[in-house]
């Protein structure tokens, strides 16, 4: 066979994108594929089970359609584009998330898609049930709180509050953190998927999750209610109020639900009870509006039954795999709280080693600290040594001062007592002195005065001889050479002789009186002179004496 003819026999094909909550996806199908085929091809790549709940959705001419399972791809009102664009979205929503819901890839993209509903405000959430379900998707997103990796700010870039709520409310994108962050680090210990089955679960209470609001009337003429339909029945809604419906009609209570062009009928299962008309705008509102119905009362009926073996084998996996993915969530509980006992045993070994080390740092540090004392004190010992010799010879010096001053001192003592004695012999011969002194005075005066008077007897026997003379011998005068005269001449010269014998005498005593009053103050000016030689020596020996109380 030729390649030409290989080539004639692939089938044409054109590209899809297939756009979910969170990735796009591109396929090539085959121009004859059926909606069904295209839709099979992307649960397969998804790894989805349960595909009832979902469907392709488009938008053409605004308005947004759900693509048709038993009619061609290319057969349908699609968009004209290359590749075509279709979102792959949840078309019905169950009644109770935690028993319908069995996958997790199911249990995801719900979450993924309530999510963005409420962040689109496409369904109200009051503020503080905003704020849990933000703190759930945190914990869905990171894991468990740590604060030393979650620091402030982390949550800067993640929607996960709607614009209504943060308009709301003047509070900063640091309180909403906070806030968060509050009940965020109380979901410790909770895993991705529990994490969103509890988002799930919060969001099935809420008045507008999983409904589906379309605008009808009463007449042809009027648009002023809202039906609304959801896994429960149908509502009817007024315009200004999609919280509580003014009339609900249960799956259970309804017979029959018709369309014809405009007109929407409703016939209750109690024959007696009226049956309700509306109206809606076009054709494919009433097309679309009758598609959900008979896909929730499908489901609605289909819960209601027992499950096939599909759904008994998909529950008896999803309970092995909760059970496995339990049992495993313990184990990594279990291996976690063990990693982190042996993280804070090894953090506790690390302070111990780091305290251990600091310790041995810090008795290093004593130890050279210790060194350098001993070496310190072993230079101040050498030191004190060399001031113990040296202060020892000093001493030594000192002893041999001290013994000289005691030396000194008895010498000064016995030099002072021998001054004192020459001091009191001195006095005493300066006495001794003055009293002979006074007696030599005396006896000079004594002297002086019988020298007087020997003088002036003399002078007055002199007077009493010449008298005596002139009186008995006047011719002597005239006749000196009469020999009698000569006799008396001789006793003349006798009395002559005796008279300057007399006088010598007198002069010698008077000599010797003199002299000894000479030596006698030449002694007395030697002895000032030696008493001033002992004062100076006294005067010393007591500067001595003083210097030795010093040095001693």
């Amino acid at each position: 066979m030729s390649i030409r003819g290989l080539k004639k026999k692939q089938p044409k094909t054109f590209k899809v994108r297939i756009i979910t909550v969170d990735a796009e996806m591109e396929f090539s199908c085959e121009m004859k594929w059926k909606g069904k085929d295209l839709f099979d091809l992307v649960c397969r790549a998804l790894g989805l089970r349960e595909t009832w709940f979902f469907g392709l959705q488009y938008t053409i001419k605004g308005m947004c359609t759900w693509l048709k399972m038993d009619k061609k791809v290319l057969d349908q009102e699609i968009p004209k584009e290359d590749p075509i664009s279709f979102h792959f979205l949840a078309k019905f929503y169950p009644e109770k998330v935690e028993e319908e819901l069995l996958q997790e890839i199911t249990q995801h993209l719900f979450f993924l898609q309530v999510k963005k509903q409420i962040l689109d405000e496409e369904i109200y959430c009051s503020p503080e049930a905003t704020v849990l379900l933000a703190s759930y998707a945190v914990q869905a997103k990171y894991g468990d709180y740590d604060p030393n990796f979650h620091e402030p700010g982390f949550l800067a870039h993640d929607e996960l509050l709607p614009k209504r709520v943060l308009r709301q409310y003047q509070l900063t994108a640091e309180m909403w953190e906070e806030k968060i962050t509050a009940w965020y680090a109380e979901h410790r210990g909770i895993a991705r998927d529990e994490a969103e089955m509890n988002y799930l679960k919060i969001a099935q209470d809420l008045e507008m999750y999983g409904v589906n609001y379309f605008p009808i009337a009463q007449n042809k003429n009027h648009t002023d209610l809202l039906l609304g339909v959801d896994a429960k029945g149908i509502h009817i809604y007024s315009i200004n109020n999609r919280f509580s419906p003014n009339k609900s009609f249960e799956w259970s209570s309804i017979r029959n639900i018709s369309c014809s062009e405009k007109e929407l009928t409703i016939k209750p299962l109690d024959k007696k009870a009226e049956v309700f008309k509306f109206f809606s705008s076009q054709l494919k509102v009433n097309k679309l509006i009758f598609q959900l119905c008979i896909g929730n009362h499908d489901l609605f009926m289909r819960r209601r039954k027992v499950d096939s073996i599909e759904i008994q084998q998909m529950k008896a996996q999803a309970r092995e795999e909760k059970a496995r993915k339990k049992m495993e969530s313990q184990r990594l509980a279990r291996e976690k709280q063990l990693r982190e006992e042996a993280e804070r045993a090894k953090e506790e070994l690390e302070r111990r080693l780091f305290q251990l080390e600091d310790e041995a740092r810090q008795a290093n540090e004593a130890l050279l600290r210790s060194q350098e004392a001993a070496e310190l004190l072993a230079e101040k010992a050498q030191i004190a040594e060399e001031e113990a010799k040296l202060l020892a010879q000093n001493a030594a010096e000192a002893e041999q001062e001290r013994q000289r001053l005691e030396i000194t001192a008895l010498k000064s003592k016995e030099e002072k007592r021998l001054m004192e004695q020459k001091m009191r012999e001195a006095e005493l011969i300066a006495v001794k002195l003055v009293k002979e002194s006074d007696r030599r005075a005396k006896e000079a005066e004594h002297l002086k005065q019988d020298l007087h008077e020997a003088r002036e007897a003399e002078r007055k026997a002199k007077q009493k001889l010449l008298d005596i003379t002139r009186l008995n011998y006047p011719h002597m005068a005239r006749y000196p050479q009469y020999s009698p005269g000569d006799s008396r001449d001789a006793n003349f010269d006798k009395g002559s002789i005796k008279l300057d014998l007399k006088d010598i005498d007198l002069k010698r005593l008077s000599f010797e009186i003199e002299r000894e009053r000479l030596d006698y103050l030449e002694n007395s000016r030697r002895f000032e002179d030696r008493l001033k030689e002992l004062k100076s020596e006294i005067h010393a020996l007591k500067l001595e004496e003083k210097q030795a109380g010093l040095y001693s």
